[in-house]
């Protein structure tokens, strides 16, 4: 006697492999399945990949929180605020900033100037390691802001020809104005520019800010704006950046009422919320990979069944409850689905392992570079393989594959005897 249930015996008896055409149309319902899974886990790992990417470089060089004074965004006695946001348990770092558009203009001892409007970030060299990774982003060059000291990002540099050593002309916006107002006057005096020495090239890999950020002590950046001892907030870093919106409450309550608090996600919520968009979508139309898939294990089981007509009559004549015929059709789906994911699961976390050889072999043999670093700013394919994700695939498909099954294996529970055995 077997241990199984009848039903699940005579189900997995009748998917054991013959040479027949339904075992054919059966192996490639199983086929269907596993391509559908491994497709979408690794689909999705790869996007949940890029979203951790992106989301790294954009923190290693940006805050966690922002701690700004609307509306005119002048932070005047900001220590105070400092000591009551380090004293919060949950922060790593805290750093006053100044940040603006300047005017900067590259002085070559040869050949054309170059002008760009990139973002000056004025900040302490002493707190700045607590908050960002530009002291550990350098190429070129040192962390120096002394004096007239100014980093550029690789892009500024190779944009406006600049190396270490060289000097480049920064307008304030103050210098502006002055400039507009002394337009058509006689003997106005004209504004002259600040002199400024490239002492490092950095790169903290987004190119974002790679092309618009330049950096110089807070003094300097107070000076270009004006600010007296005042600056324009303070950024601050957290052990953990997805505590950020729990932490913003915990100092609202203990800031003054003035002062707002600013999340990374509610300052970066486009590039965030379109990647999270585009997963969700990716999600939605890969999973019509599946639901063809189960259109397959639909024609195999309706298949199976004309074939098994004449067992279906002689089981029910023995006394086979139409429910028990039912559950011996519906527990073939059930098998096929558990292989397929089973299978699926398997192939997408190997070709998420290898996927970096396999993108190397592609590019070998097509001669193009399917990955261009230039584009993506990165050398190799990311991945981030997420419970959730495998949670929701796994088990969606699997559900999938067995509704898929649900009406042949209702109409053979609803076939009659006397039907069944007619032609026999």
């Amino acid at each position: 006697m077997s241990p199984l249930p009848c039903e699940l015996f005579l189900a997995l008896r009748y998917l054991r492999p013959r040479r027949t055409f339904v075992s054919v149309i059966t192996v490639i319902s199983i086929v269907g399945v596993t391509l559908g899974v491994a497709v979408l886990i690794i689909v999705i790992a790869v996007m949940s990949g890029f979203d951790r990417e992106w989301r790294d470089r954009i923190l290693s060089c940006n805050a966690h929180l922002k701690v700004v004074k609307p509306p005119e965004n002048i932070l005047r006695d900001y220590a105070l605020p400092m000591s009551v946001v380090s004293a919060n348990p949950a922060v790593e770092g805290v750093a006053p900033f100044v940040m603006g558009q300047v005017l900067m203009r590259s002085q070559p001892k040869h050949g054309e100037a170059f002008i760009r409007g990139p973002v000056v970030r004025g900040v302490d060299p002493l707190l700045e390691p607590r908050v960002s990774v530009i002291h550990t982003s350098l190429i070129r060059g040192d962390f120096n802001l002394d004096g007239r000291g100014l980093l550029v990002g690789s892009e500024i540099a190779r944009g406006m020809g600049l190396n270490v050593g060289d000097h480049v002309a920064v307008y304030s916006p103050r210098s502006l104005e002055q400039l507009e107002r002394s337009r058509g006057q006689t003997n106005a005096q004209l504004p002259v520019a600040d002199d400024y020495e490239v002492r490092g090239v950095f790169d903290v890999g987004f190119n974002d800010f790679n092309d618009m950020l330049v950096v110089t002590s807070l003094e300097n950046a107070q000076d270009l704006y004006g600010l007296d001892n005042a600056v324009h907030g303070l950024f601050v870093k957290l052990k953990d950046p997805f505590q950020a919106e729990m932490v913003a409450r915990q100092l609202a309550q203990r800031l003054d009422p003035d002062l707002e608090t600013i999340t990374w996600m509610e300052e970066n919520a486009q590039i965030f919320g379109a990647l999270m968009s585009e997963k969700n979508m990716m999600f939605y139309l890969l999973f019509f990979i599946m639901i063809v898939a189960a259109f397959g294990i639909t024609n195999s089981q309706i298949t199976f069944v004309v074939h098994k007509t004449r067992e279906i009559g002689l089981l029910k004549a023995l006394g086979a409850s139409g429910r028990q015929v039912m559950w011996i059709f519906l527990s073939q789906s059930v098998a096929v689905g558990l292989i397929g994911v089973s299978l699926g699961f398997g192939l997408g976390l190997l070709a998420l392992a290898y996927r970096n050889e396999f993108l190397r072999l592609m590019t070998q043999v097509t001669g193009r570079e399917l990955l261009p670093a230039a584009i993506y700013q990165i050398h190799e394919l990311p991945a981030q393989i997420m419970a959730s994700d495998l949670v929701i695939i796994c088990g969606g498909s699997f559900l999938i594959a067995v509704a898929a099954g649900l009406f042949p294996a209702w109409k053979a529970g609803r076939l009659e005897p006397v039907e069944a055995l007619r032609h026999e």
